[in-house]
């Protein structure tokens, strides 16, 4: 248990060391459900980012902890410094892979270009908070005599972590309900992508927390805190990938595809097969089509294929109501 005056070195040690390694258990199952699917994309750049950064900080934060002795002083404030830039680094990694998981859904137009353009915000308030790091310890130098050194932050860069954090969580969450409210989808298709996209909110709450024991200068909770938001920002940027692909799981045997309708094909004697391709534009599925005869005994909730003259037109009527096969595998199956 963690004592009145807060936790030990070593309850920070095995804190700082379990919560980084479940974030990047997380982020190595994503990205092998995005190579397995062959659906790698400049999120999962960022999200490799941040696991990176992660596994630095655990390395780094495990040495200023428990093996500062061994080192120079000018080593232990080395590793200070460090950690405080790989925290912002993970963090900003993980808001720029969300994001760009919301780009990647958008089709080309105003709102894929403006979130675009809010990705390089975000670097922006991480290069601001980046060098405010450096200004402000570097105007009192007094605390690098320390036998542990850590900086007092203080006011301003709390107060700055608190409207950054703020800021960006706010755009992380509005985002997708812009984009998931012009696609046709079920209800409860629609609640639970917007309730994935809205876990950004929870990393709001361990910002305020961690900002609040910057400003009361709160030492080893402060250190406990800093990785708590590191490690459930990275977990919340990995959550819409991972959760589709455990719902794609559990929905896939219900899911109607060409290839499982159950058509008589028939080929006409004295002439070649007929076969056309017909591609989607919001898929990559596509779709090949014989000249074939279609049994009368069909449900009426199946694709219908209807054959004019020389043509061959084949419409979806019922699938997931009005929800069109295009709409529905970008926006249900494009996260994996």
């Amino acid at each position: 248990m963690m004592s009145q005056q807060g936790p030990t070195v070593d309850q920070t040690s095995v804190a700082c060391m379990v919560l980084p390694l479940v974030a990047i258990t997380v982020t190595s199952f994503r990205l092998y459900c995005r190579i397995q699917h062959g659906r790698l994309w400049f999120d999962d750049l960022w999200a490799t980012f941040a696991m990176i950064f992660t596994f630095a900080l655990l390395v780094i934060d495990w040495l200023y902890l428990q093996n500062y002795e061994n080192y120079s002083q000018g080593v232990r404030v080395a590793l200070y410094y460090m950690i405080c830039q790989f925290f912002y680094a993970v963090v900003w990694c993980s808001r720029i892979s969300i994001l760009l998981t919301v780009v990647q859904l958008a089709v080309p137009g105003t709102l894929r270009k403006v979130l675009t353009y809010t990705t390089v915000t975000f670097v922006i308030a991480w290069a601001v908070l980046f060098a405010q790091v450096w200004w402000t310890c570097e105007s009192e130098p007094s605390w690098k005599s320390q036998p542990r050194p850590q900086c007092d932050l203080g006011r301003n860069v709390s107060i700055a972590q608190i409207i950054t954090d703020v800021f960006g969580d706010i755009i992380l969450i509005l985002a997708p309900f812009r984009l998931i409210y012009k696609v046709k989808l079920t209800k409860a298709r629609k609640i639970r992508i917007l309730a994935i996209f809205s876990t950004s909110a929870i990393t709001t709450v361990v910002s305020l927390t961690h900002a609040y024991y910057v400003l009361s200068d709160g030492g080893l909770k402060e250190a406990i805190a800093a990785m708590v938001e590191t490690s459930m920002s990275l977990i919340v940027a990995n959550l819409s990938v991972v959760v589709a692909f455990f719902l794609r799981m559990s929905t896939e045997d219900d899911t109607c595809s060409p290839a499982q309708l159950p058509f008589a094909r028939v080929r006409t004697f004295g002439s070649q097969p007929m076969r056309r391709h017909i591609k989607d534009p919001l898929t990559t599925t596509l779709i090949g089509v014989e000249t074939i005869t279609i049994r009368t005994d069909l449900p009426e909730t199946c694709c219908r294929t209807l054959q004019n003259g020389n043509t061959d037109d084949i419409s979806f009527n019922s699938i997931e109501g009005k929800q069109s096969v295009g709409e529905l595998w970008r926006a249900y199956n494009v996260l994996l």
